[in-house]
């Protein structure tokens, strides 16, 4: 069950990162929420009716094109926010996000949230911060898509999802990965049998595990790290 965000400080990153009197005012309208595999949680064109919170979950934006393809465009988990243009005082959404990891998290209504934002310079401000970092993760994966083969991306993406909810291991289909990096199955299925064979993850049935993570550092690129360290510096109080 998702913890109380009345008794208890949760595990995503920004409502920790959070004074203490910011962090009880906002747990007020905070309410705890499930968000299964693959639910959609808006689409393309939606209302912002709520922002969303993860905490052990993981939320890809993906914009989709006219003859139904798809790429991510951003992996949020326990992080960060979703719902980001909410603080930018925007209604309506420009891309779909998709529940790609199930788990827990908090949602609060749009026009609370923005009340809390009006009112208070604090929580404006860790916000703003990691609009900042989202802006820098869009553009270097743009980057990563364009000059990056697979592999390197596919090793990428896992170690983000992993960083995201904090385990080695994640119920994902190759599908669903291909789908998100906007690349033929055939090459995930390709990719995830050589890391197989080699020892770094393990996969079976839509269940994957990272067995060497240093490993899958080693075959990733430079975006990897270089987004998590900018996500490092610009949330982290």
């Amino acid at each position: 069950m998702p913890l109380s965000p009345i008794n208890n400080i949760p595990t995503n990153r920004i409502l920790s990162a959070l004074p203490q009197k910011v962090y009880q005012r906002l747990a007020r309208d905070l309410q705890p929420v499930e968000l299964p595999q693959h639910r959609i949680i808006y689409y393309a064109g939606d209302n912002y009716n709520y922002a969303y919170f993860p905490t052990d979950s993981i939320v890809s934006t993906v914009a989709i094109m006219e003859n139904g393809s798809t790429t991510e465009i951003g992996v949020i988990g326990n992080e960060g926010m979703v719902g980001l243009p909410i603080v930018l005082n925007s209604d309506r959404t420009n891309s779909t996000a998709i529940v790609q990891v199930g788990g827990n998290g908090y949602k609060i209504e749009a026009k609370k949230l923005r009340k809390e934002i009006e009112r208070n310079e604090e929580l404006k401000h860790i916000l703003m911060r990691y609009v900042q970092a989202r802006i820098i993760e869009l553009g270097q994966i743009a980057a990563c898509n364009r000059y990056h083969n697979i592999e390197r991306r596919f090793a990428r993406w896992m170690l983000t999802v992993g960083d995201r909810i904090e385990k080695l291991e994640f119920n994902l289909t190759q599908e669903f990965i291909s789908q998100m990096l906007g690349v033929r199955r055939a090459g995930v299925t390709q990719v995830a049998n050589k890391f197989q064979k080699q020892g770094i993850i393990q996969y079976k049935r839509g269940f994957i595990q990272i067995i060497s993570q240093s490993e899958l550092e080693a075959r990733t690129c430079e975006c990897y790290r270089l987004i998590a360290n900018h996500f490092e510096r610009l949330i982290m109080p």
